[in-house]
């Protein structure tokens, strides 16, 4: 049974999901037409079994394949079907998977990793510690890999129990990369793995229908602790039709948005879940006329307004989070101050008050003076930019819109306007606009602060924050590096904080919200990353029904 993922989505939306969802779901478990009995009963006879929606853009294109985005590419999360070498729990704190132990040399160039010994793949075969160089190697060498393995120089495996990891230069970032790769069998990986992958870890794969849905059956021979939750049915849909599965009583567990989230449906709870996922302004602090090199291109850069200081720390004290928060995303969300609130690498000096008599103030110190028609006015120029956002993304469009009303009343003209990503881009490091970030590791500190950081939006080279950034990635000890991470910051004199630099306006974490049935109890959350899809079934083995 087959239909384009389009017509899929167009039933449920239209009212026809009853029929048309529990004809895909039975005959998944059973090979039968839909005539076979819905899912809310086949729920109710199959207590170890959850049904959850998913946006369609987080089925992965390529499959279950590590070597190309599955787990480790732009929105992580833990593999599921492969093990990883360690993985973080929900204070983001290291621990062992398949490893014993591992160790840094004090130079930071190279991590060695004991593996277990008992730990087979589902197709019988021993994992070693050859396969987990095979799959570093692997991930670092294939061109159409997500994950940034640059920083490793080669991954060798010393004897079945032991692998190095060398690296080109110090980046403990890697750990928690690590945390996300999934450790594929260097006997049966080729082209079509991502469609039949064997791995070691909680589940495997017992049916995909591409652009419908993927079904995940617990291993009965994984090394750790055996799932409770023995089968877990993934489908792809769109929003509406996500709420239209729910209001059917077709999922367990429905994505939603803050625009629906009030939506809820009968016998349904709604779950919110914190996040780092992050919405921010970049301000570009160079004059117009500056140009970026990324990679092979140049670019255009700096801003003649946003260039300021003085405008980028009003801008900062002037914008009421909390009430943006409630008027754009209907309170599902939390004031943001930094791209990794609330993570142990988060600088407590990033956090300030709404303050609009200080920004007033600090305007007026800084020789900003209002115009004829109340704009404000320094040597020439205007307080006028525009703010630029993803025209598909109607979240980023209201706190685009949000932010520009709040700012008038400074004298501060904010033009808000929507471009696609292909017209966005060119202009990353020239106009401010309005960013999503989040991950699970200190790697969006590094990359926004770092002068030759891959999302260095905001065109800030200062000396001091990139020796604090290179000691942080260099330090042996994870935990060790959580106090550089902070002072790269701020080290109370110099950083990006709100009173110092100020290169970023941090607006908000956006809430991931779902429907969840009445009786399942969903496991605790690590804080999700950007990106509303794999993040919820994390631990999705400890669920369970009352």
């Amino acid at each position: 049974m087959f239909m384009s993922r389009r017509r899929f989505s167009q039933i449920l939306a239209a009212g026809g999901a009853t029929a048309a969802f529990a004809g895909v779901l039975t005959s998944c478990s059973s090979g039968e037409s839909a005539s076979e009995p819905d899912a809310a009963a086949e729920q109710q006879s199959a207590p170890e079994q959850v049904i959850v929606s998913m946006p369609t853009n987080a089925e992965p294109e390529a499959g279950f394949d590590p070597f190309v985005a599955w787990g480790c590419g732009e929105h992580v999360h833990e593999p599921l079907i492969q093990s990883t070498l360690v993985k973080t729990d929900t204070d983001m704190g290291l621990h062992n998977d398949l490893a014993t132990s591992y160790e840094c040399s004090e130079d930071g160039m190279v991590w060695t990793f004991k593996i277990r010994t008992d730990v087979k793949f589902t197709d019988g075969e021993p994992l070693t510690a050859e396969d987990v160089a095979f799959t570093i190697n692997g991930i670092k060498d294939a061109p159409a890999s997500e994950v940034d393995l640059s920083m490793v120089s080669e991954a060798v495996a010393l004897d079945d129990e032991t692998v190095e990891i060398r690296m080109v230069h110090p980046f403990n970032i890697l750990m928690y990369t690590l945390a996300t790769v999934g450790i594929c069998p260097a006997h049966a990986h080729g082209d079509d793995y991502g469609s039949n992958p064997i791995g070691s870890g909680r589940y495997k794969l017992a049916q995909w229908d591409r652009g419908q849905q993927v079904i995940f059956e617990a291993n009965p021979d994984y090394y750790g602790e055996a799932p409770v939750m023995k089968r877990v049915v993934v489908v792809f849909m769109d929003e509406d039709a996500s709420l239209a599965a729910a209001q059917a009583g077709q999922v367990d567990v429905a994505y939603t948005s803050a625009t629906m989230a009030d939506a809820l449906p009968a016998g349904y709870e709604l779950l919110s879940v914190k996040t780092v996922d992050s919405r921010g302004i970049s301000l570009p602090v160079v004059p117009a006329g500056a140009k970026r090199l990324a990679g092979d291109v140049e670019y255009d850069a700096g801003n003649n307004v946003t260039c300021d200081l003085a405008l980028r720390r009003a801008m900062n004290y002037a914008v009421d989070r909390e009430l943006l928060v409630d008027r754009s995303l209907s309170g599902h969300a939390t004031p943001a101050f930094s791209p990794s609130d609330g993570m142990p690498w988060a600088c407590k000096d990033m956090k300030i008050a709404t303050d609009v008599e200080k920004a007033k103030g600090i305007l007026a110190d800084g020789g900003w003076v209002a115009g004829d028609d109340g704009v404000l006015v320094k040597d020439g120029v205007r307080a006028e930019f525009k703010l630029y956002y993803m025209t598909n993304d109607m979240m980023r469009q209201a706190m685009a819109a949000d932010f520009a009303e709040q700012m008038a009343p400074l004298g501060i003209k904010v033009n808000v306007e929507g471009k696609s990503w292909d017209d966005l881009e060119p202009m990353s490091y020239s106009e401010a606009q309005l960013w999503g970030w989040g991950s699970n590791s200190p790697i969006e500190v590094y990359n926004l602060n770092y002068s030759e950081g891959s999302s260095d939006f905001a065109c800030r080279d200062n000396e001091t924050t990139n020796e604090y950034l290179e000691q942080a990635v260099s330090t042996p000890t994870i935990e060790a590096s959580y106090e550089l991470y902070q002072k790269a910051q701020f080290d109370g004199s110099e950083g990006v904080t709100p009173d110092t630099d100020a290169p970023w306006v941090w607006l908000a974490n956006a809430d991931h919200l779902y429907f969840t049935r009445d009786g399942l109890k969903v496991a605790d959350q690590k804080p999700h990353p950007h990106g509303h899809g794999w993040s919820i079934v994390n631990n999705v083995d400890e669920w369970t029904w009352a």
